[in-house]
């Protein structure tokens, strides 16, 4: 077993299984130096042969809170929206089986982030949602990723209203494959992990890596278009309103957002 730290991350390898923990506590809130370490990390493990199984998780009891607000502001979005989203693209393109385990909150940039691994696993009071609508933006990789994984409806519903839902809706709606029980401090979420990884590990890794490219082959088309398209929206006219800049504002000062629909 080997293990390393980067400023944002820890990374522990016991062959064949890699585990990512996010660590920027309490929240693990996704700032620039954490979407360049995570990216940059998982382009290293793609390289190594020993490594077929990739779990993501949080430290201090929450999975993340999404992208920094902060770096919601015209002046930065372009740099952290980029990065951010080559660091999805990172983990849609991985031929390693990416898993999710999710406690704790699991909002915004973390949510995309997790729905986007080839498999998820919950705690059922895991605070789940993509609340971007009630900051006047809206989450580009869910408005991709989301009606694929629950629907066109069900997608419109939680990218439109924001609403938070627990890890038990999330895994009935098809955004995690199980929920379990648990809290911050104890729960069956890594019991449940391990039971996925211990099939895993008896499989072929490059039956494996052909089996999700197989999966993936029509809706990576479709993603990567449909990404680029969200992404550029959200750069070339979103960014630039008026309610874009007060609900972001709004929400770093505190208070409620005046919206003039400009």
């Amino acid at each position: 077993m080997t293990t390393a730290s980067t400023t944002r991350l820890d990374l522990e390898v016991s062959a064949p299984v890699a585990h990512i923990t996010l660590s920027n506590p309490p929240l693990n809130v996704i700032d620039l130096p954490m979407a360049l370490e995570l990216r940059q990390t998982l382009l290293e493990i793609e390289s190594r042969a020993d490594i077929s199984i990739i779990v993501l998780q949080g430290a201090a009891g929450n999975f993340s809170a999404g992208v920094d607000i902060k770096a919601h502001l015209p002046e930065q979005i372009h740099e952290m929206l980029t990065s951010f989203h080559a660091l999805i693209r990172a983990v849609v393109a991985s031929r390693k089986v990416t898993i999710a385990a999710v406690r704790g909150v699991c909002l915004g940039g973390g949510a995309e982030l997790a729905s986007v691994c080839d498999m998820v696993y919950t705690t059922r009071d895991a605070d789940w949602g993509f609340p971007e609508i009630r900051l006047g933006c809206y989450p580009p990789v869910a408005t991709v990723a989301l009606p694929a994984l629950v629907g066109p409806k069900r997608a419109a519903e939680l990218i439109l209203t924001g609403r938070q839902f627990s890890g038990e809706e999330a895994a009935a709606m098809g955004l995690a494959n199980q929920a379990v029980a648990g809290s911050a401090d104890s729960d069956e979420l890594e019991s449940a992990v391990e039971r996925i990884l211990a099939e895993l590990r008896q499989l072929s890794p490059v039956a494996l890596a052909h089996a999700k490219k197989a999966i993936y082959a029509w809706d990576a088309i479709h993603f990567d278009k449909g990404l680029a398209r969200a992404e550029k929206i959200y750069l070339d006219e979103l960014v630039s309103t008026a309610d874009a800049r007060e609900g972001i504002m709004a929400f770093l000062q505190k208070r409620t957002p005046k919206w003039i629909g400009k």
